[in-house]
């Protein structure tokens, strides 16, 4: 009985760290990400450092070279304080095709602020997973056609991928 009520206990105490795992692989999103991740590892992928302004959406993924937090010059404060050791970047878009849905994925780990008319914007949909080389996260928002500001911080290396799809 004693052992039976101290498995129990145990159990109990790590089942929030067994739920707070992320999910790994591939499979694991909770959609199709076959054409973002194409994007985000393709060789025509644009170069881009923080700061970049471009006057409408690149025609392909790019890659964004980040800095410190300090170097960065965010224009806003993230809406997640970064971590020490870490980078970040931004890029302005100067506007979109048309209003409407659009995934924007992230090669690797790090916080993204997607700013519109000075508003921090939420993601309708959110999806991540480990272990899946070329991407790692991915966000769908609602965007209107006017500029779009992307800043990413907390990222643990000094590049990453973004690509920004119209949502099927």
């Amino acid at each position: 009985m004693r052992k039976s009520l101290l498995l129990t206990l145990t159990m109990l105490i790590a089942a929030p760290t067994f739920a707070a795992e992320e999910p790994s692989g591939c499979d694991k999103f909770k959609w199709n990400i076959d054409h973002a991740r194409a994007v985000l590892t393709a060789p025509d992928r644009i170069k881009l450092n923080t700061g970049s302004e471009l006057a409408a959406l690149p025609p392909a993924g790019a890659t964004m070279a980040l800095a410190t937090p300090a170097d960065a010059k965010l224009p806003m404060p993230p809406e997640r304080a970064p971590k020490e050791g870490s980078f970040a970047g931004f890029v302005r878009i100067g506007s979109l095709p048309k209003a409407g849905s659009y995934t924007i994925s992230l090669s690797s780990g790090a916080w993204l602020d997607v700013v519109q008319d000075g508003r921090f914007l939420k993601p309708m949909a959110f999806s991540g997973a480990t272990d899946c080389e070329g991407i790692r996260k991915t966000m769908k928002y609602d965007l209107s056609a006017s500029p779009l500001l992307l800043q990413i911080s907390g990222a643990r290396q000094n590049s990453l991928s973004i690509a920004i799809l119209p949502s099927d």
